[in-house]
């Protein structure tokens, strides 16, 4: 577990009730399913999700009956669009380390996801209120359209800043959002206290997408733990190139043409979105979401669970880039 949780032992100690959960209902009578998954849930991710449902609980009666089990809900939700995504995209690493496709292959990944898409809906069916499955059931439509959307731009040139936040939107933002607002509301938050905290949630997943898209421009392999660049050689156009893109066509006019980009294009490409300021943009743009991710968590009313939701925040966005 992420050495952060360290200064929240009692979000610690609830995320490995999480954790425990999570591997309970992940049991399968084929061995190389169940392992497969146990690696990923053992892979150093950091919990966000569920932690942020946790916080949010903490607006209302913090009922860990109803909180652990939506948390453990959230991050399995999480862990199966991960593990589809990287076949879709085709990537070598996640967390530093092989990603499941790349070890078993695309058709075992396909099937290890749907898997998890089920474990989510036993726990959903077994501990938890049918808004909640309504909710999760429209968040998981919003991350596939977000997915798909994504999926149908790849090397297009109809760049748009508002379609890619759309996308983002369904994509990243919609979990982050949802973590937060169904950890209140299904623990009996004040309304108003659970739609603050979904848009506090929105706006910090919109600005750790940014944040995310810029260092696929910025860092590599090593730094990032995923593959670096991975988006450019699959043709999705991110804020940084679509920014870059909108300063200066003319500039990309070669590399457009182009239906599949070396590492050599990758590299120039990478250099032509700096030299027009993609770069810059993006991270002007990332600074408006977390903003008002700050105003919101601000207007929180007053326990120490909105001082501990304020440092994670810092920790999550306030990150070299």
């Amino acid at each position: 577990m992420n050495k952060i949780w360290n200064n929240y032992p009692e979000i610690k100690n609830e995320l490995k009730e999480v954790v425990a959960l999570m591997k309970k209902y992940t049991k399968c009578k084929d061995k190389k399913i169940e392992n497969s998954i146990l690696d990923l849930i053992e892979s150093g991710g950091k919990l966000l999700r569920p932690a942020f449902v946790l916080i949010g609980s903490k607006f209302g009666d913090g009922d860990r009956e109803k909180s652990v089990p939506t948390a453990a809900v959230i991050e399995m939700l999480h862990m199966a669009t991960l593990v589809h995504d990287d076949v879709i995209d085709e990537s070598k690493l996640r967390r530093g380390k092989l990603t499941i496709q790349s070890k078993y292959g695309k058709d075992y990944a396909v099937y290890i996801g749907d898997y998890l898409f089920c474990c989510c809906f036993k726990i959903l069916a077994t501990h938890s209120s049918l808004r909640a499955l309504e909710i999760d059931s429209n968040a998981m439509t919003r991350i596939c359209i977000g997915e798909v959307d994504q999926l149908n731009s790849r090397f297009s040139t109809k760049l748009s800043v508002k379609d890619y936040l759309t996308r983002i939107s369904g994509k990243t933002a919609e979990l982050f959002s949802i973590s937060l607002f169904l950890g209140a509301a299904e623990c009996n938050a004040d309304k108003k206290v659970s739609r603050e905290l979904k848009n506090i949630g929105h706006n910090l997943g919109m600005a750790f997408q940014i944040i995310d898209d810029i260092l696929d421009y910025e860092g590599n392999d090593e730094s990032i733990k995923k593959s670096a660049a991975n988006d450019l050689k699959q043709g999705i156009y991110t804020i940084p190139f679509i920014y870059a893109y909108r300063n200066n066509k003319n500039a990309f006019s070669e590399i457009m043409e182009k239906e599949f980009y070396t590492d050599e294009d990758v590299e120039k490409i990478i250099k032509i979105v700096e030299e027009n300021k993609g770069i810059e943009m993006a991270k002007e743009l990332a600074n408006k979401y977390i903003e008002k991710c700050f105003k919101g968590i601000n207007r929180l009313p007053e326990n120490k669970y909105k001082k501990v939701l304020k440092e994670l925040a810092e920790w999550i966005l306030i990150r070299t880039y």
